[in-house]
């Protein structure tokens, strides 16, 4: 699948699987219970405990996943970087979060993002490990043109991959409130192909699974993850009919191999808002969706977005 040869470097942070505030209520009200004598008792007496909310995207520091890395509290939303690419920051006063995918092609090992709080001071650095993750290896037979491309579809991957890398480079506003960035799959159906899956090409190696393919018949609806802007809609060499969504702070959605495009760039989608249908445009061995999330450049697992 073409998507993973446009996929840039991204990078990391520490996996948080319990929403800062609260973990600090859960600890507050411990600190108190304890104060009282009330630990001690049955838990019987007290009722269950309450467990912290899940978060989405979850975190996942391997290549292809996704760091949640905390930045403390601050008045207003702090700026973070990973290298000179803005990264996706969440929160409010008590707690802010910067999201940081991690691009596949990313080696294990140390990591850091650079922040600067938005009341002034100079930037610091926050750290972070990424571990490494195998994953598994297929095997495809498909036309010969589409592996060992001819000199005019050469040149039109070129231009398609130019054009590809501005819009992967958008940056908006993040989502107001989008604490919980919990995606809707786009269309029902198998999951035919998993991210990450190194693919061999006609005995050749090429770039690893840069999404999700759903396996769904030809005009099965495809429909919007999470509110979002389309940004870019084309008829690509690899990708086929394309429709791009920016869901703010450089997190992006990409549907290909669509059968129909239903929108325009610069229409606004809800979750669950149709916009086009599955199909076998561009380079496929049949119909499906290909599913991509883009975040801070990097295409990252679409699974870590969802309930399971």
């Amino acid at each position: 699948m073409g998507p993973s040869s446009f996929a840039t470097t991204a990078s990391p942070a520490v996996p948080t699987h319990h929403h800062p505030l609260t973990h600090r209520r859960l600890t507050r009200r411990s600190a108190l219970l304890g104060g009282l004598g009330l630990l001690a008792l049955p838990a019987s007496h007290l009722g269950a405990v309450p467990q912290p909310p899940a978060v989405w995207p979850q975190a996942s520091q391997v290549p292809g996943g996704i760091a949640r890395l905390s930045l403390g509290p601050a008045k207003a939303r702090p700026l973070a970087y990973a290298g000179d690419v803005p990264l996706l920051v969440l929160g409010d006063v008590i707690e802010w979060t910067a999201l940081v995918g991690i691009a596949l092609a990313t080696a294990p090992g140390e990591a850091s993002i650079m922040v600067q709080d938005a009341n002034g001071g100079g930037p610091r650095q926050i750290s972070y490990t990424v571990v490494p993750k195998q994953y598994q290896e297929q095997r495809l037979k498909v036309s010969p043109r589409t592996v060992d491309l001819s000199p005019p579809d050469q040149a039109r991957y070129e231009r398609e991959r130019a054009h590809l890398a501005t819009v992967m480079a958008t940056f908006s506003e993040p989502l107001p409130l989008a604490s919980i960035l919990r995606m809707q799959v786009p269309t029902p159906g198998r999951r035919s192909s998993s991210f990450g899956l190194r693919r061999v090409f006609n005995g050749q190696a090429r770039s690893p699974h840069s999404g999700m393919d759903i396996a769904a018949s030809t005009g099965t609806p495809v429909v919007a993850p999470l509110p979002g802007r389309v940004i870019d809609t084309g008829d690509y060499f690899f990708n086929g009919n394309t429709v791009w969504l920016d869901h703010g702070g450089g997190l992006l959605s990409m549907m290909c191999h669509l059968s129909a495009v239903d929108v325009k760039p610069g229409d606004l989608l809800k979750t669950g808002e149709r916009l086009g249908a599955v199909g076998a445009t561009g380079r496929v061995t049949g119909p499906h969706l290909h599913w991509g999330v883009l975040l801070n450049r990097a295409m990252v697992d679409p699974a870590l977005f969802l309930l399971a």
